[in-house]
């Protein structure tokens, strides 16, 4: 295997240039800049969105989740000559042949332990270790922006009734929700899933069950004007994912439009955990995968020429393992892919310093190998986009993590 693209970089330069006229961060043609980060909480399985299908060890391990090299029927989206997009993301592609997307793979938090609830602690805290306190990283970011002249406005907003720990913090911040959507019930499933995904006999149970539950959703997706028609998502029933997302890419895209609104807007996405009939190109996480498509396009379409100037960063606590397990899925893994997206994003391209598949290139036998610290984008991100200071990235945003070095290159210049 021939290693992929990887761009490491030694300290960033010193001496940024500041706007002292605006309130926010600007870049030097004096725009701001908006990021928006996604979580997608569950744990996606990287190697499903992200095939790695010009590894040779791929389809013998994947067995019914492996994606077709691209060309073949329900084929991958061709990136190079390694890696593919699944064929539901079809926005996504569109976005990496118009330079507008970067592909991480192989990415990985610090965390390893493999507990959704401590990984995604680590995630939105920034820290090596889980509950080592109680901000999140981008809220730490956002206080470390110099102030300008203007009077101090809240420069972040989560979409979600509460704020999610990543935005909590010493910055002035805001969140909204729509008030009128019942509750979804993915957390309560999440959970029930873990807890039976070990067990033969109550875990074929409980796939059996969402199963039949996906089947009886089909029955009614004609009726369901979200899903123009496609197949309806596992458990939208309880909330119409699409719907939601909908409603919530629209606030956000309205928020970040304004030009004395927030800079930056976080949301997250949940139904990631793929124990159970995962599906390859067709099935559960194709269904999740075309809506947070659906929902990315719309986002880019309700900001308009903002686009140009926003960045958006997907991530997910950790991975999964690489083979499918014996219910059809894929358990609690490592590694992962995550994205790069938005108009002002230098995309085009996969980011990874490969690992390979083979048996004794896995992360303890069944997990793909983590190379690249999330926590590299996400220090490279800051810096160039959101002009957030190196010392403070080093020491107040992502504490002990001299050893992963800010990617560079990341944002058009």
């Amino acid at each position: 295997m021939k290693r992929r693209e990887f761009l490491t970089s030694g300290a960033l330069a010193a001496g940024s240039v500041w706007l002292s006229g605006l309130t926010f961060a600007g870049m030097a043609n004096g725009r701001k800049p908006r990021l928006v980060f996604i979580i997608l909480r569950g744990a996606l399985d990287g190697l499903e969105a992200v095939p790695a299908c010009g590894d040779p060890a791929y389809a013998g391990l994947r067995g019914e989740l492996q994606i077709g090299r691209p060309g073949t029927d329900g084929g991958a989206l061709a990136l190079d000559g390694t890696f593919g997009l699944h064929p539901a993301l079809a926005f996504m592609h569109q976005s990496y042949a118009a330079r507008e997307l970067i592909v991480f793979h192989a990415v990985a938090s610090p965390y390893r332990d493999r507990s959704h609830f401590d990984g995604q602690n680590v995630l939105e805290t920034g820290y090596a270790v889980p509950h080592a306190v109680e901000t999140g990283w981008l809220n730490r970011a956002l206080a470390a922006i110099p102030a300008g002249k203007a009077p101090e406005k809240e420069r972040g907003i989560s979409l979600a009734a509460t704020a999610p720990l990543v935005m909590r913090g010493p910055a002035a911040v805001t969140s909204w929700s729509p008030s009128r959507l019942a509750p979804l019930d993915d957390d309560t499933l999440q959970r029930i899933s873990d807890l039976y995904s070990r067990d033969p006999v109550l875990g074929k149970k409980l796939a059996e069950a969402l199963a039949a539950e996906a089947i009886a959703d089909q029955d009614t997706a004609s009726q369901d004007p979200t899903m123009g028609g496609g197949p309806r998502p596992l458990l939208a029933k309880r909330g119409q994912p699409r719907a939601r997302y909908a409603e919530v890419v629209q606030a956000a895209a309205r928020f970040l439009r304004q030009e004395d609104g927030p800079q930056v807007a976080v949301f997250d996405t949940v139904g990631w955990d793929s124990h159970f009939n995962e599906g390859g190109a067709k099935g559960q996480i194709a269904t999740r995968l075309a809506t947070l498509d659906a929902a990315l396009s719309a986002l880019a379409a309700g900001l308009g020429p903002v686009w140009n100037d926003t960045a958006v960063l997907l991530a997910t606590e950790f991975g999964r393992t690489v083979a499918e397990n014996g219910t059809r899925g894929t358990d609690h893994g490592t590694a992962t892919a995550a994205y790069l997206l938005g108009g002002a994003v230098n995309g085009g391209r996969v980011v990874a310093d490969w690992p390979g598949l083979s048996p004794r290139q896995l992360y303890q036998d069944r997990d793909l190998r983590p190379t690249l610290d999330l926590r590299s984008v996400m220090k490279g991100l800051l810096a160039e986009h959101l002009q957030v200071p190196e010392r403070a990235l080093e020491s107040s945003v992502f504490p002990d993590s001299r050893a992963a070095r800010p990617l560079t290159g990341l944002l058009r210049a």
